[in-house]
């Protein structure tokens, strides 16, 4: 029998189990609908009042799509509208689109001006002009001013809610503002320092106030920011700053200093996984904005032009075989190790394709290292073909007892794999040097090079061999 400690052990080696997430249990969305469909408002808060928004999105999303805005009408303000950003596109837009003007602009008064922004950008023009009329003038002035940048702008990302104060004030004065002050942000790092025309000064973290002498004025202990962001700026670039640099939060400027928001780390965490989310997909052929709630024919459309492609791609590969059609009458063996050296070169030509689009998204891969990546590439494509070689003329040699075509067959490998490997990394390179994104054209031409040379290399020197 086993001591107690040797019990514990065990137990504490064992995994956790994942927590259960009721939002996505039957039962649990059984009796959801049923206080919807009953118009039982306190079964629904007592249902719904422990969720996390998160888990409130998973249980709309879980919901048939008529009791969705029915439940947020029925809740009224008891309703989380920051759950609609953790929402698809698609099933949000459903959402707000069944809503009365009345409770969106109720529930888009009740968010910070980043999630504000984040629902309404989605929305038709008409739509989100009439949410913004109903809207108090400050309120609305903030938030169209966010609207007006960019899409994908660290201005569309940024929170308008911030503490900024002039350089005189002591760190006393801001003490006691910080804790009498309400309507301050519910989050917030530091106290932005900016002169009369709020041009931005410099910041004051929260640590460095507490540990600072009440008399002491904020213009000796402000410290200068020096990752300032553009609200023009690209968030997938600022992203990478933050990333960079470890920031918390970043002040965002107009382009004459003034300070207009500031970025969090949330809100990037957001930005990193929508940027990997769509450069997955792109490189699968896939729309980056394509969701699980799309209808089926906006993916049909969204994924016909890549597919298209890779017909082209294709076709082409079978010109390629055409030209060789008496050397494959006269030995099927060809037509049989054909394919192997085409995949063999498309699997390492996709591989290397990976690690280049994403070194470019990163900016890891640069003109200064690019001669560097691509000798060693190079150096990975002769490598593994010379190794593959052996394996295959001893396979070759092994079920057709042809010295000869093994010899072909290694030969054809070697210089498909190569020819993988300086397609894998050229094309992305060239594509980002025209300003063409790799991650959503590169698969096609990469799939086309070692198709082709695949072909004519193993078909071509089988026909000055034999």
């Amino acid at each position: 029998m086993r001591d107690e400690d040797e019990l514990a052990g065990t137990s504490a080696a064992r995994p956790p189990e994942p927590e259960r997430n009721p939002a996505e249990e039957p039962a649990f969305i059984e009796r959801v609908v049923a206080a919807v469909d009953d118009g039982d408002v306190d079964a629904l808060r007592q249902q719904i009042s422990e969720l996390h928004e998160t888990d409130l999105a998973r249980l709309l999303e879980a919901l048939p799509a008529a009791e969705r805005p029915r439940l947020i009408e029925l809740l009224g303000s008891d309703f989380d509208f920051t759950a609609l950003t953790e929402l698809d596109e698609t099933v949000r837009v459903q959402i707000l689109e069944e809503l009365s003007t009345k409770t969106v602009v109720e529930g888009v008064r009740d968010l910070d001006s980043d999630d504000a922004v984040y629902i309404l950008e989605d929305l038709d023009d008409a739509d989100k002009q009439e949410i913004l009329g109903h809207l108090p003038t400050l309120e609305r002035a903030a938030l169209q001013r966010s609207l007006d940048y960019p899409e994908e702008s660290a201005g569309r990302r940024m929170q308008t809610e911030f503490i900024a104060l002039p350089p005189f004030w002591t760190v006393g004065q801001t003490l006691d503002y910080l804790g009498e002050t309400e309507g301050l942000p519910e989050t917030f790092f530091e106290v932005f320092v900016v002169d009369p025309t709020y041009r931005l000064t410099g910041s004051v973290p929260l640590d460095r106030l507490l540990r600072t002498k009440r008399g002491m004025k904020l213009g000796d202990v402000v410290m200068p920011d020096r990752h300032v962001v553009k609200a023009i700026d690209d968030q997938e670039d600022v992203a990478r700053v933050f990333e960079r640099y470890n920031l918390i939060s970043a002040p965002v400027v107009d382009d004459a200093g003034r300070l207009v928001g500031v970025l969090t780390v949330d809100d990037i965490v957001d930005v990193i996984q929508e940027e990997a989310e769509e450069d997955l997909k792109a490189l699968g052929g896939v729309a980056g904005d394509e969701e699980l709630s799309d209808s089926f024919w906006y993916i049909a459309r969204s994924r016909f032009s890549w597919l298209l492609l890779n017909l082209i791609a294709a076709n082409i590969a079978s010109f390629v075989i055409a030209l060789f059609e008496d050397e494959l009458q006269r030995m099927v063996a060809l037509a049989v190790l054909m394919p192997i050296v085409a995949s063999q070169g498309g699997n390492a030509g996709t591989q290397t394709m990976t690690v280049a689009v994403r070194a470019l998204a990163t900016r890891e891969l640069r003109p200064s290292n690019a001669k560097r990546v691509i000798a060693r590439e190079l150096l990975v494509g002769l490598f593994n073909g010379v190794v593959f070689a052996v394996i295959m003329a001893g396979v070759v040699f092994a079920r057709f007892g042809i010295a000869d075509l093994g010899f072909v067959i290694g030969l054809a490998m070697i210089i498909n794999l190569v020819a993988a490997a300086l397609g894998g990394i050229l094309i992305p390179l060239t594509l980002d040097r025209l300003k063409v994104d790799p991650a959503v054209s590169s698969g096609p031409f990469v799939t086309t090079i070692t198709d082709v040379v695949g072909f004519f290399a193993f078909l071509g020197i089988a026909s000055l061999w034999f």
